[in-house]
């Protein structure tokens, strides 16, 4: 069994920023060139269109930036609990950029800090899973301090698309990758297995049935039914 990749907080540091600046590179810049036509007084005609990139750029870049706040972020003091109902708003306004529908089944309760993190990041590459549409179903199930999360998802039928399991993720989760190395492309799924460790969770990702799953286990509840 390879062994897990370990990095240094400062490359891992390093790798995050670069992932949010690579998420967010897109729509700033669409909201500078729309600024730009809206200052030109010679593209009148195009004020129209530009003030529609402006805002649907907007709105992507707050999506992402609410999104990396929380499932990267979430840095308030240590051992803070963070309740659902936040998770629940951060992944609605995610969703409302993303292609796929989202079906929240999550209760009402308080996660700490790690596992709600945990939580976020297994979203997101659930949402990877059906680039061209479908719907992802979110879940939490289990005692308090034995939640099982649980993701399925599967792309809309009537657009032909396969649902997949995202290129390299469970090597990344696993902190095996392929490649043998970890960059800034891979460090989302990378990151989400670290967090898995962080919280004693076992992970499993693929597809069965046509249906992709992801779910985070207590590594407790693995060996009692084991």
């Amino acid at each position: 069994m390879a062994d897990i990749i370990e990095l240094k907080a400062t490359d891992l540091a390093a790798m995050l920023c670069s992932r949010v600046c690579h998420d967010l590179i897109n729509p700033i810049g669409a909201i500078g060139n729309g600024l730009e036509v809206l200052g030109d007084p010679n593209q009148g005609d195009m004020a129209e269109g530009a003030r529609d990139l402006i805002a649907s750029a907007a709105k992507q870049s707050r999506a992402k930036l609410e999104f990396a706040r929380l499932a990267y972020g979430a840095s308030s003091t240590s051992g803070t609990d963070i309740d659902t109902r936040e998770c629940e708003r951060v992944a609605r306004i995610l969703f409302e950029i993303e292609k796929a529908d989202l079906d929240w089944q999550v209760p009402l309760i308080l996660l700490p800090k790690h596992k709600a993190k945990l939580f976020m990041n297994m979203l997101l590459i659930a949402a990877g899973s059906v680039p061209r549409g479908g719907q992802v179903a979110a879940s939490i199930t289990g005692e308090a301090g034995q939640e099982k999360f649980a993701f399925t998802s599967k792309s809309d039928p009537e657009k032909r698309q396969k649902t997949l399991v995202p290129s390299g993720s469970a090597g990344l989760l696993s902190g095996t990758p392929e490649e043998g190395f970890v960059d800034a492309r891979g460090i989302q799924p990378f990151y989400t297995g670290l967090l898995a460790r962080m919280t004693d969770m076992d992970i499993a990702i693929g597809l069965e049935n046509d249906q992709f799953f992801l779910t985070a286990t207590p590594k407790a509840v693995v060996a009692a039914a084991e």
